[in-house]
Order: structure tokens, then C-alpha cells, then sequence
């Protein structure tokens, strides 16, 4: 049997990703020792913060648009398995890992897997969500996709010095 998701119960999910997002982020930023990346993981706080306000705006449109029957069953999977999963698990966010970061580099690399966990999480909504809505998610894919670069981009700087 499927399992459905209205659009306002994945723009939900959304945001507890994000609130996930700010206390993972938070629990990376106060372990790491390295100035450039605690300043960046701030950045990613404040961010996040940013992106609970757009999914906030997004509520009221989101179940303005039905999924086509043809193929509900098989994305009803597909997005079960991403939210089984998470993002920003309360595991990974209080594990040992987390808060154990005690190199930046280990710390960057428990980020770079959640940007690349909610990159594939709002690909995901967009096939649910009004068209109205899908503009919005593009640009927050963008963003997360921008976060990924930049934590790529900084993991290498700081590992070629």
C-alpha cells in the first residue's frame, strides 16, 4: 500500500529538516577549532533559518497540486525512503560523530553528506508541490547546491596547507 504525502505534510517535513539543519550545524560550529570553518558553519545556521521562513510562505499554496495517479505509488516510495532516511537525523546530530568533530576536516565532511542528503530531498518535492512552489524549491536546491560547493571548495583549501 502507498503511503501519500500531502504537499503541506512534505513542506513540513522541510522545515524540521531545517530546524535539524540549525542544531547540527550549531553542534558542528562549537566543536570545530578552526575559525574559517566555525564562521562558515554559522553562516549555514543562519541560512537554514532562512530557509524555515520560505517553507513557511510556501504552506498555503502547497496542497494546491495533486500528484498524477500514474505514477503516486512509485514516488509515494521514493519519498518514504528519503524521509526514513533524513537528512539531519536526531542520531546524526547528537552521535558521537557530531559532536566529536574534532577536526574541521571529519566536521566538513558530516556536512558536505547533509548538504548532499537535502539536495536529494527537495529534488524529490518538486514533483509534488504547485508549480508555483517548484520556482521556490529551485532556489533553495540552488542554495544547498552553492553549500555543498563552498564546503567542498573550503575541505580543499584546508587540506592543501
Amino acid at each position: 500500500m502507498a503511503i501519500s504525502f500531502s504537499g503541506s505534510e512534505l513542506v513540513d517535513i522541510a522545515i524540521g529538516i531545517e530546524k535539524d539543519g540549525i542544531a547540527f550545524y550549531d553542534v558542528l560550529a562549537r566543536s570545530t577549532e578552526n575559525a574559517v570553518t566555525r564562521e562558515f558553519f554559522q553562516y549555514l545556521v543562519d541560512t537554514e533559518r532562512d530557509h524555515i521562513k520560505i517553507f513557511q510562505g510556501m504552506l498555503a499554496e502547497a496542497d494546491t497540486w495533486q500528484m498524477p495517479a500514474s505514477y503516486a505509488q512509485e514516488y509515494d516510495a521514493y519519498l518514504r525512503a528519503l524521509v526514513n532516511s533524513f537528512v539531519f537525523t536526531k542520531e546524526k546530530i547528537s552521535s558521537v560523530e557530531a559532536t566529536d568533530a574534532d577536526n574541521y576536516i571529519q566536521a566538513l565532511e558530516l556536512a558536505i553528506g547533509a548538504e548532499k542528503d537535502s539536495i536529494l530531498f527537495y529534488t524529490g518535492m518538486k514533483e509534488i508541490l504547485s508549480p508555483g512552489a517548484k520556482e521556490t524549491l529551485d532556489k533553495i536546491i540552488a542554495e544547498e547546491k552553492s553549500h555543498l560547493k563552498k564546503l567542498s571548495d573550503l575541505k580543499k583549501k584546508l587540506t592543501s596547507i
